[in-house]
């Protein structure tokens, strides 16, 4: 097997990994960089032009695994494309979001590239896409050569696949974003057991020593505790979100803690992208059986949308619970404007529950030391950090260890390392040097193409 990592920046960004199975050409993933925009967040699609590609398969809809497959699809006209069935139910909606987001940054910051696609052409593809169930195997022939795939339940988020290929006598696995453990929505991971040839495993947590991580029921309880302090206290608390998976998560965590009497009675502001997916999660509970989510719980929260415009730098003084979009406080978002009024005044909270990169203002606010200024560059505010900052490790990503325990049990003679920082991959490197000393491990270089 050929294998190229297209990924260009490398680490976690523009997940896309090309395979190639005798004559079979195959592309796994093909995402965008939250960190770069044009051209510049895409993977290196030049490796496929001019070249036949017989297969598209999506492991999941985050963007970074999914923000540039218009992209290739348009340049591949005849490929097909695969993915879970719980995904092809959630994908459209995503890139008809993330074109409707390059056209305003088009408009903001006069960025030529873009958009990269748009909402017509993601309506001229979206026939080529086709949603799989779990566990079913399905046939793919090249020329001479036949592959056999097989997707498999994941956790991570909603239609999260890992993907089995049989090719000849060969037994591949790509784990792609997982999570083991059960969230309050989803299910964790249901991988097969047993010898794998080849294993190409994501690596996002390998720097987080899991001896150290307190169990999710009791962060969930610690973050309503603080949800109530903070309320308590007379001030708000923001839960910045991602829109898929993670905010339908947290909203029935809190609509649990209220019913149960846990939770205090507040305002709750929820808004964004995740929002408008609750009711593809309600769809997907109800024909997929896959994930328990009900809509109903935002109607029982009285959830209310934020103001349609928000003041930088202005607390909106509403002793209330808001969770909203982005994640990572990306720039422009509702959840950056509202930081920017919260984060100067000791009687507010914002509290993340999910990953935050080093260099998006998510992740460097986590960094700034209580009493320090920090600058809400697009925002044009500039305030001292008084409000109280908190991580929750609420992770859709497996601990190193279970990932370390599964990898070991598969017994394969070559392991790719996929989806991580370099301490990351560096920390299941050696890992699996001292534990699997016969298994040729790759950190691949991008755009390099090996042979594995």
């Amino acid at each position: 097997m050929k294998l190229t990592d297209l990924n260009r920046h490398g680490g976690i960004g523009a997940n896309s990994t090309l395979l190639q199975l005798g004559d079979l050409r195959i592309l796994v993933d093909c995402g965008m960089n939250p960190k770069h925009v044009g051209r510049q967040a895409t993977p290196e699609l030049n490796q496929l032009r001019d070249k036949p590609l017989d297969l598209i398969i999506i492991t999941h809809c985050h963007l970074d695994h999914i923000g540039s497959l218009p992209i290739a699809m348009r340049e591949h006209p005849d490929t097909p494309v695969i993915m879970s069935t719980s995904s092809h139910m959630l994908i459209e909606r995503m890139l008809r979001n993330s074109a409707s987001v390059m056209k305003r940054q088009k408009e903001e910051n006069n960025i030529p590239d873009l958009p990269l696609f748009t909402h017509a052409e993601v309506e001229r593809l979206k026939g080529r896409l086709t949603g799989i169930p779990f566990g079913h195997a399905k046939h793919f022939r090249g020329n001479r050569d036949e592959v056999e795939v097989i997707l498999h339940p994941a956790g991570h988020v909603a239609g999260a696949a890992g993907i089995e290929i049989r090719h000849k006598h060969r037994q591949i696995f790509i784990t792609g974003d997982v999570q083991f453990e059960n969230q309050r929505t989803l299910p964790g991971a249901k991988f097969p057991s047993g010898h794998f040839d080849t294993l190409i495993m994501e690596t996002t947590r390998g720097a987080t020593d899991g001896s150290e991580i307190k169990p999710r029921v009791e962060e969930l309880n610690r973050l309503i505790d603080s949800i109530n302090d903070t309320i308590g206290r007379g001030g708000s608390f923001l839960i910045p979100i991602f829109a898929l998976g993670r905010m339908q998560e947290i909203l029935t965590v809190i609509h649990d803690a209220r019913k149960f009497g846990k939770l205090v009675d507040c305002p709750i502001f929820a808004s964004g992208l995740g929002m408008d997916l609750a009711d593809y999660f309600d769809e997907i509970s109800r024909k997929t059986k896959h994930i328990q989510f009900n809509r109903g719980i935002i109607k029982e929260l009285h959830a209310n949308p934020l103001p349609r415009k928000l003041k930088a730098g202005a607390d909106p003084m509403q002793n209330a619970l808001y969770i909203v979009s982005s994640g990572m406080l990306v720039e422009h978002t509702p959840s950056y404007i509202l930081a920017s009024g919260l984060v100067g005044h000791t009687r507010n909270t914002i509290g993340f529950v999910g990953y935050c990169d080093p260099d998006t203002p998510g992740g460097k606010l986590l960094a700034t030391k209580h009493g320090d200024s920090f600058l809400f560059e697009k925002a044009q505010v500039k305030a001292k950090v008084k409000c109280r900052i908190d991580r929750f490790e609420l992770s859709g990503h497996a601990d190193r260890e279970d990932l370390l325990e599964f990898a070991i049990q598969a017994a394969p003679r070559s392991i790719v390392l996929t989806h991580g920082d370099q301490p990351a991959r560096d920390w299941f490197a050696a890992q699996f040097g001292r534990k699997m000393p016969k298994t040729k491990v790759l950190d691949p270089v991008p755009g390099k193409e090996y042979q594995v």
